[in-house]
């Protein structure tokens, strides 16, 4: 029986998918059951709870990253006294295609990984800079106005 991936390996194996694009491999590094969280996200989607989801989530990574290529650089793994637990630092280094300018997306991610699979991971990623990269600024901007809750007025007496 082989021996599982190590937290440090999963978390590389995580970054290095999402910059391949395996969408399919990557639902595998994670647990049938976890806990998966974006604090960063404008929107403040719901926690991924389950490997479907997770499967469904990755689903839509050409989708939302078009012609976008990038490769994570700076990679910085933290231990902690916990063994399960590890911090991931690292970028997401690319080219914006529309003008060659380069970039680099700062990344951290808090993640439990146990017996091989994660069991509960805090990605804090910049989704203002990824949106930068992908030239929709203006469209994540119309969008969180859109989402905003409906401000009342006070009427004057």
């Amino acid at each position: 029986m082989a021996q599982p991936l190590s937290p440090s390996e999963v978390f590389h194996a995580l970054v290095r998918g999402v910059c391949d694009r395996t969408w399919d491999d990557l639902p595998g590094l994670y647990a049938e059951q976890t806990n998966v969280v974006h604090p960063l996200d404008p929107f403040r989607a719901p926690p991924l709870l389950t490997r479907e989801q997770l499967h469904e989530h990755f689903a839509g990574g050409d989708e939302i990253l078009g012609d976008v290529r990038f490769q994570p650089a700076n990679i910085t793994i933290h231990e902690t006294a916990d063994p399960e637990v590890i911090v991931g630092e690292f970028e997401y280094r690319g080219t914006v295609p529309a003008t060659g300018e380069p970039f680099a997306l700062p990344g951290i991610f808090v993640m439990r990984v146990r017996d091989g699979q994660i069991v509960s991971s805090r990605d804090y990623v910049d989704h203002l800079g990824l949106a930068r990269a992908l030239g929709r600024t203006d469209g994540l901007i119309t969008a969180l106005g859109d989402a905003q809750p409906a401000r009342k007025t006070a009427k004057a007496v």
